[in-house]
């Protein structure tokens, strides 16, 4: 990855650090805070079939773009849910609550760009152990600040799940 403020950011996808996920799923780190001037930060999701992406949360700083690379995604945005497909965007201004997953049935691929950029690459990577059983999901509670993402009550957001 060269990071070249005065002419750009070019990531190679070998030098994408990659964060497996069960279900064949996983991040690919594309650009941290850090790597952008603050600008942005980006990543690559895939998710298995019918997997949960990301439970309700908010972002106080920053608003969030999801570009639906492939299959489908269902969404929680403040009240409203939403199925998205391929080549479909969703955006996110800060202090909304969202909540994504695959649809039901389907595989998913995703584009994240979070703006201004918050360096979340630990937050990711805190993922990928939570979700392989590693850590709990309560370690990441006393991260909430750092990571500009505040979890809330889960009970409005039931994704669809294959059995």
């Amino acid at each position: 990855m060269e990071n070249r403020q005065e002419t750009g950011l070019i990531v190679r996808p070998e030098e994408a650090e990659y964060v497996t996920l069960p279900h064949r799923g996983g991040f690919r780190l594309l650009a941290d805070a850090g790597d952008t001037g603050g600008a942005l930060g980006a990543n690559h999701l895939a998710l298995g079939e019918g997997a949960d992406g990301a439970r309700p949360h908010y972002h106080a700083l920053s608003t969030e773009l999801f570009y639906v690379l492939d299959g489908r995604v269902e969404f929680l945005v403040g009240e409203e849910r939403v199925s998205v497909g391929q080549g479909g965007m969703v955006v996110v201004p800060p202090k909304v609550a969202h909540a994504f997953g695959a649809a039901a049935g389907c595989t998913a691929e995703l584009l994240a760009v979070l703006t201004p950029g918050v360096d979340r690459f630990g937050y990711f990577r805190a993922l990928g152990r939570i979700q392989h059983g590693l850590d709990s999901f309560d370690s990441l509670l006393p991260e909430q600040a750092r990571y500009d993402v505040h979890f809330l009550e889960a009970a409005a957001w039931r994704p669809a799940r294959t059995t």
